[in-house]
């Protein structure tokens, strides 16, 4: 399924995302300034590019594998989400996980994936109770694992 997606190149240097095989689910976000994070720092890092989404579609902003792997670079809010109606510059909150190198990303290169899926727009119905099913209340852990629930 082909989604017709307006973008707005917003630094005419950079290439605009495209899917490198076929068959790929996202396509390359690239950093549109040179950044170094200490570690554990975070750092909005902008992409130089704005999308206007079709209604019934939202955009999410993935770390790259290849980058938590080898250098400990991830996302503060794993997958970003861009709306429909958003209009500005898609922008991606990173992440040094590393305790002890810094990671320094030049003008370029490759920082997030991202994907374009349909949504549903939820319409919530209030009732007294749920109706049962197998899993019932099980959640964190509910697969064997054990937890401590605080806060209920």
């Amino acid at each position: 399924m082909h989604v017709p997606v307006l973008i707005q190149r917003l630094d005419s240097q950079l290439p605009l995302p495209a899917y490198e095989h076929p068959g790929d689910a996202a396509m390359d976000l690239r950093a549109r300034v040179s950044v170094t994070l200490q570690p554990g720092e975070r750092m909005l890092v902008p992409t130089g590019i704005a999308i206007a989404l079709p209604a019934g579609f939202a955009a999410y902003v993935h770390p790259r594998s290849g980058l938590a792997l080898k250098r400990g670079l991830g996302m503060v809010n794993a997958p970003g989400v861009i709306d429909a109606g958003y209009r500005g510059e898609i922008g991606v909150i990173l992440i040094n996980h590393d305790p002890e190198v810094a990671i320094s990303l030049e003008r370029g290169d490759r920082i997030a994936q991202l994907i374009v899926a349909p949504v549903a727009q939820a319409e919530f119905i209030e009732v007294r109770e749920l109706p049962q099913s197998h899993r019932g209340e099980g959640g964190f852990g509910s697969t064997g694992v054990g937890t401590t629930t605080v806060g209920l």
